[in-house]
């Protein structure tokens, strides 16, 4: 049997070593038409920032390597022009001699990854995008020679890690995102803090910015905004996205599916019986709203590989999609997320509760704690986990992890609290923030307590009915309180001073972390007051309070 695999990197390389691991027989050819056969493409920002420091390091295989250890022919510089259905061959264009050949095969796999989204704007070629190890290569020798300003367009995840590695390089970064926050994949309110966090680091911040065009510059490249201001800078990363490289699929006739993706089975094949395909460039389904969808990730670009690599030596594996985990490093904070956002659930039509919480990373009388902000969605009638998101430092990854593992495993929310997760003073609390989420989730579910949040505040404020009430000690409500919570009763004395309010009316408590206000929210309710817990806390209110802008194309460098 002749296996030929067009593209390398997670999707193809892994596919070839799993298959010659199966079938030491099979002739296997792959064609990456870069120079690089299975390369760290997650990794190449940060040999751009100089974090990586040996380009070498990036190359987790050559040529050489592949055929000594697996005898595996892999080719780089070569690209395939063309799907030959009927012949089942393939047209090969060597990219150093120009060449044009075909080759035969008996089984296909398609790995071609995911293509920069460049638009059809004035001067977008004088912009640079990065895909490969070679733009990796071109980004940096430019921003070595003598770059002082960028200009990087794009929030998700490539952009905000250009932003980062150049500004490590010493430059001085703007990031320009048209939607109004960073990393699209969290909500906005989540988002606020990973914006106030980059600002404090020096990123100059552009969002709710749309790009019209560019224009070449006597030193560098002007970027011109949709409504008419010019951002002068050295150089300009385009990282808008990423689409599916189906251009072959589709000129050969393949199925296609959503945004223009290979539509393929659970087992990884196409519509054509002796084609596969896997990696960025296939929809699969959403674990969560199981519904098809593109995921862009390198953790099911490498499953995808083994199961299609089982289904072509024979052995019957099947893909059963992905919850989109994911985990970003924002200078020395990590933002994770996993499923689908609010946002998403909300246009999707499912009814849904949220929990929020400010938990440390590990015990607080252990030096060192840092508070991370969780949020955790899940279906108000069935208890399934719909998606959480994570900000903070240390200890944000393994709980990302964990509410993964729990989301495949089918657990319902309210089991959170039962895992038995690990537990020592520098690395968790006995009850962990994972298990804390189970039980503020229990608490909504049994009515034990009822949450408002941000959205609620601006009609709360005119309410006649209701009392905005802050929990807090004298000193942290002097340092700074949330507009309307005029009524002040620090949560030790709330038992005492119940007559200072009126049981008619509906309150509404808001501590610092969320904490104090349930104790509050629990002492009121057994009083025969109809109370509410804010969820997040007044640091979780501040953060989305600082971030608000009304205005078209707010731009704050925070410097």
């Amino acid at each position: 049997m002749k296996v030929v695999i067009i593209g390398g990197v997670a999707g193809g390389a892994t596919a070839a070593a799993r298959l010659r691991r199966l079938d030491e027989t099979a002739q296997i050819v792959i064609f990456e038409r870069s120079g690089y056969i299975s390369y760290a493409n997650c990794g190449l920002p940060y040999y751009i920032g100089g974090a990586i420091t040996n380009a070498q390091a990036l190359t987790l295989q050559t040529p050489e390597s592949f055929r000594a250890r697996f005898r595996i022919d892999a080719r780089v510089r070569h690209e395939v022009m063309r799907i030959n259905r009927e012949e089942k061959t393939l047209t090969v264009r060597n990219l150093d001699s120009g060449q044009l050949f075909d080759e035969r095969y008996d089984k296909l796999l398609l790995s071609p990854g995911a293509m920069p989204v460049v638009p059809n704007l004035p001067g977008v070629e004088n912009v640079f995008t990065l895909r490969t190890v070679e733009d990796a290569l071109h980004i940096r020798n430019a921003a070595l020679r003598g770059v002082r300003s960028a200009v990087v367009v794009g929030g998700g995840f490539i952009g905000v890690e250009m932003a980062e590695n150049l500004h490590a390089m010493g430059i001085s970064v703007q990031l320009v995102e048209k939607m109004e926050q960073v990393l699209g994949q969290l909500d906005r309110d989540m988002a606020s803090f990973v914006h106030a966090h980059m600002r404090a680091k020096g990123i100059c911040l552009r969002l709710g910015c749309g790009v019209a065009g560019f224009e070449a510059a006597e030193h560098g490249v002007t970027t011109l905004l949709e409504g008419g201001e010019k951002i002068n800078a050295d150089m300009v990363v385009l990282a808008i996205g990423v689409a599916p490289d189906s251009r072959l699929a589709k000129e050969a006739g393949l199925a296609l599916g959503i945004k223009n993706s290979i539509a393929v089975s659970d087992t990884m094949q196409t519509s054509d019986p002796n084609i596969y395909a896997v990696g960025d460039a296939v929809s699969i389904r959403n674990l969560v709203t199981n519904e098809p969808a593109t995921i862009s990730l390198a953790g099911p670009a490498n499953k995808q590989a083994r199961v299609a690599a089982d289904n072509i030596a024979g052995l019957e594996s099947r893909y059963k999609g992905a919850v989109a985990a994911s985990v970003l490093k924002v200078f020395d904070m990590t933002v994770a997320a996993v499923g689908i956002s609010e946002r998403a659930a909300s246009a999707a039509g499912i009814a849904q509760e949220t929990v929020i919480l400010s938990p440390a990373a590990h015990a607080s009388y252990y030096p060192g704690g840092r508070v991370m902000t969780m949020k955790l969605l899940f279906e108000a009638t069935t208890q399934r986990i719909l998606g959480a998101q994570i900000v903070g430092f240390e200890g944000v990854d393994k709980r990302i992890d964990v509410l993964a593992t729990a989301m495949q495993a089918g657990m319902q929310v309210s089991a959170l609290k039962d895992l038995d997760l690990a537990y020592a003073p520098p690395y968790s609390s006995a009850k962990d923030p994972v298990n804390m989420a189970g039980f503020i989730a229990e608490n909504v579910i049994t009515g034990k307590v009822k949450h408002f949040s941000c959205a609620d505040i601006a009609a709360l404020r005119q309410d006649s009915g209701a009392i905005l009430l802050d929990t807090r000690t004298a000193g942290e409500y002097r340092r700074g309180h949330a507009a309307g919570f005029d009524t002040h009763i620090p949560v030790d004395e709330l038992r005492e001073r119940l007559h200072e309010l009126d049981k008619s009316k509906r309150i509404y408590v808001m501590c610092q972390s969320g904490l104090r206000s349930y104790i509050a929210c629990r002492i009121l309710t057994q009083a025969g007051f109809t109370c509410y817990n804010f969820a997040g806390g007044y640091r979780f209110y501040e953060s989305v309070e600082n971030d608000r802008f009304d205005e078209h194309c707010r731009t704050d460098c925070g410097i």
